[in-house]
């Protein structure tokens, strides 16, 4: 399978990236709307980061306690349950009067039941795709959060000039309504990956094992950590540009999706594995600009340039797969997924921190360069995940 027209003639497929599309709009707009009711009620960066990009937070405790839940409940009753409570979650920020520790606390909610069954999205995907697949239909989904970034940033900016922050959580509820009804209608029930029950012990115990070796713990940290100080750059977006901030955001989408279209379309195997390097420097560099304070188109352009390097992540991640035993497939890419979340909001925080003590255009640069020393001290161990890959496998087509 090398081409998009192959990919989206498989019906499970379509369905899963509507399903994608529509949940990734509703968490867009509702971050905006909810960032923007941060900011204004308490000017505070480190709060404003934390209500766009913090509810990761919680995927540290689901990884501790229920991750295994991605392999031992049947992968659309644990996609559907997570919907389920994000709809609620939705549903329940349109009310007006609802104090904001109130409003963190359902998000934390939210991601915490995400965090426990979001490996089962991507298991599934591996499951649903024929051999070999999995980066061109990994990239597509990636695509689609791309593109419902920039929808539901631009949007959301929108709409909050003609709405209220409540009227515009109304609009991600629907959204969210539409992600519960195609998951549950739209693919086909598949058993459980594992036979044994959810609990905590199991899942400690499989993150034990995956933790235990070398290769999967390197690839783990190269995912994680100079991707979250990246993102710890994007989340003083709305403190450096106001309400502009938009643009900025919409940018970092863009950019992101020309990075999956570019590795997960194009790129041949053993092309994937050679860019790993230069896209991983790629992604924090243009945000150095950030030292000298530039203007908003300058800002743009950065953001952009740099987010294309994220794209590093989908050969990594297809390493992963390859260090990963088939029976707990859905726990290890879970646990992928819900540390890059959880870096992504450590880093957040950190971005707040030190921008409510310097001025926000030097935090911003002082980020980008943690994130590209620790991409320097982490390539080493990267060294020993590379998969063989036939110096002549082919190339995808170009059709």
């Amino acid at each position: 399978m090398r081409t998009y027209s192959e990919l989206f003639a498989v019906h499970e497929f379509r369905n899963l990236f509507v399903a994608n599309c529509a949940g990734i709009a509703a968490h867009t707009t509702s971050a905006l709307a909810l960032g923007s009711l941060t900011y204004v009620a308490t000017g505070s960066a480190l709060l404003t980061a934390l209500s766009m990009f913090g509810a990761p937070l919680a995927s540290v405790l689901g990884s501790l306690t229920l991750l295994s839940a991605a392999d031992s409940l049947p992968p659309r009753r644990a996609l559907t349950i997570a919907a389920l409570v994000a709809l609620a979650g939705a549903a329940l920020q349109a009310l007006p009067g609802l104090p904001l520790w109130a409003r963190f606390a359902l998000i934390l909610t939210v991601a915490y039941v995400g965090s426990v069954t979001g490996g089962a999205r991507w298991a599934l995907l591996n499951d649903i795709l024929p051999p070999g697949a999995y980066v061109l239909g990994r990239s597509t989904l990636n695509v689609s959060v791309g593109v419902m970034q920039i929808a539901g940033f631009g949007a959301g900016g929108v709409l909050l000039i003609w709405l209220s922050p409540y009227q515009v959580f109304l609009v991600a509820t629907g959204l969210r309504a539409v992600a519960v009804a195609v998951t549950w209608f739209g693919l086909r029930e598949r058993p459980a990956r594992a036979d044994a029950p959810t609990s905590t012990a199991r899942t400690m115990r499989i993150n034990r094992e995956l933790w235990a070796d070398p290769g999967r713990r390197s690839l783990y940290l190269n995912l994680w950590v100079p991707n979250g100080l990246v993102v710890g750059c994007e989340a003083l977006f709305l403190p450096y540009a106001g309400d502009r901030a938009g643009f900025l955001f919409a940018a970092g989408a863009l950019g992101m999706l020309t990075g999956d279209v570019l590795v997960g379309r194009f790129l041949g195997p053993a092309t994937r594995q050679r860019w790993v390097l230069p896209l991983r420097l790629l992604l924090p560099l243009p945000y150095l600009v950030f030292l000298v304070r530039p203007g908003l188109p300058l800002a743009v352009l950065a953001a952009m340039v740099a987010s294309i390097g994220f794209a590093a992540s989908l050969p990594l991640q297809e390493r992963l797969l390859a260090h990963s035993p088939p029976q707990a497939r859905g726990q290890v890419l879970g646990l992928q997924q819900n540390g890059m979340l959880t870096g992504q909001a450590v880093c957040a925080a950190l971005a707040g921190a030190v921008a409510d003590v310097m001025p926000t255009h030097r935090a911003v640069a002082v980020l980008a360069a943690l994130s590209l020393a620790t991409t320097l001290l982490l390539t080493r161990g990267l060294r020993h995940t590379r998969p063989e890959v036939s110096p002549t496998a082919a190339e995808p087509a170009q059709a």
